[in-house]
């Protein structure tokens, strides 16, 4: 099982490079965050010992909620953004802010758990207690090798 993880975390540093150094294309973006996806299936399905019947049920469901929760944190990113780039914001204009990026956040939390009564018809209850965990290992993976790439870049610098 590490050894699927090192494939996957090894090809993970052949494409993040690649589409780090490439121009922001829109394309591109997609394409890279297609291929994240799809790690992120395989790496889903061995921690939670899906099997093939569960896989295809699981992750149209999963994704449309990714895909929704995306929205919600794109949304408050450019919340964030705004009040960033404002040349002077008031404290009025950081408290609105605020509370509205709570808000979201909040609302992103209701997506999920408006998903668990699907994810109950199709996982069982320890591969559901696993989902978080699971989340958070690849997230915490892919944020380690974007790390040790960025500092392998560093050092060539």
């Amino acid at each position: 099982m590490k050894k699927y993880s090192a494939v996957i975390l090894a090809i993970m540093a052949l494409i993040i490079p690649a589409v780090v150094n490439a121009a922001p294309q829109n394309d591109e973006r997609k394409q890279f965050f297609k291929e994240i996806r799809e790690f992120k299936h395989k790496f889903l399905a061995r921690e939670l010992n899906l099997t093939k019947e569960q896989e295809q049920k699981f992750f149209p469901i999963y994704d449309q909620m990714e895909d929704e929760t995306d929205k919600i944190q794109e949304e408050t990113r450019e919340m964030e953004n705004k009040v960033r780039e404002s040349s002077d914001p008031s404290d009025l204009e950081y408290e609105k802010a605020t509370d509205a990026i709570f808000e979201l956040k909040m609302k992103e939390g209701e997506i999920e758990k408006s998903y668990l009564e699907k994810f109950r018809g199709v996982l069982n209850n320890k591969q559901l207690f696993n989902l978080k965990n699971a989340e958070r290992n690849f997230n915490r993976d892919l944020m380690k090798q974007h790390n040790r790439l960025r500092q392998k870049k560093n050092k060539n610098q």
